[in-house]
């Protein structure tokens, strides 16, 4: 579904990202970790087309965005969801308006369908009864729903998750991870999670792709990266700051 070969980007004299090569299967949840400034945000941005590389391609849906402007960057858009750090809602808006937003704006639904599948997607992420109140009226965990409720609504064939459970304590960090797989196994979707949340992590995703200076260092399945003898990926996982290390 999305293979990246050899991204590179520099901000000045900053390299932020220095060769990225991953391919992400279809239809699997694939988690991206890494500390603080490793570059995760960054490479988060070029899967999205809101940055382009100096150097290097990634091929979405067999078709290299980083050759697209205008209306074909916004054909692959279509295809994508996603959930946001802070989940990125209009406080003006109601939980079922936000929800049903994407369709609202971007599609010529008609009214009662576009109820019927964000009553859908609202009962899916288990906010039911609560489509009517705001933003503000609800806790970070029920925000953190709503916003997949509104990456969902439109189906799309990926959804990229930003720091899904950031600044939510354990039991609302588990119940959010658990929702990711519930509803990954009812769309389909091909799922890539940013995190740094270890070891939870590792029970959500099918596969998990460490990102060290710039470069992803180790990708494999999570009992091959919790086995793994790269000292820089053992060392992350049990809270170590590693050492300068270049693969």
């Amino acid at each position: 579904m999305i293979k990246v070969i050899g991204i590179e980007k520099s901000f000045d004299s900053q390299k932020v990202l220095n060769g990225v090569d991953l391919t992400i299967h279809d239809k699997e949840l694939m988690a991206v970790i890494g500390k603080s400034g490793s570059g995760k945000s960054v490479f988060l941005k070029h899967l999205l087309g809101l940055l382009k590389p100096d150097r290097g391609s990634i091929i979405i849906d067999d078709v290299d965005i980083t050759k697209l402007r205008g209306k074909g960057l916004d054909r692959i858009r279509e295809k994508l969801g996603v959930v946001f750090q802070g989940g990125a809602l209009f406080d003006s808006l109601t939980v079922y308006e936000n929800v049903a937003f994407p369709l609202v704006e971007k599609t010529r639904l008609s009214k009662g369908e576009i109820n019927d599948r964000a009553a859908q997607a609202i009962e899916d992420v288990g906010l039911w009864g609560m489509e009517k109140k705001y933003p503000a009226e609800i806790s970070g965990g029920m925000k953190k729903r709503v916003a997949l409720a509104r990456a969902l609504i439109s189906e799309p064939k990926i959804i990229f998750f930003d720091e899904p459970a950031t600044g939510l304590d354990p039991v609302i960090l588990n119940s959010i991870h658990r929702l990711i797989i519930s509803t990954h196994e009812k769309y389909g979707f091909t799922g890539i999670i940013i995190s740094h949340d270890i070891p939870e992590i590792f029970d959500v995703a099918d596969r998990v792709a460490m990102l060290y200076n710039g470069t992803i260092v180790e990708a494999g399945t999570p009992n091959e990266i919790k086995n793994s003898l790269n000292p820089v990926v053992k060392q992350f996982i049990i809270g170590i700051e590693a050492p300068s290390f270049k693969p």
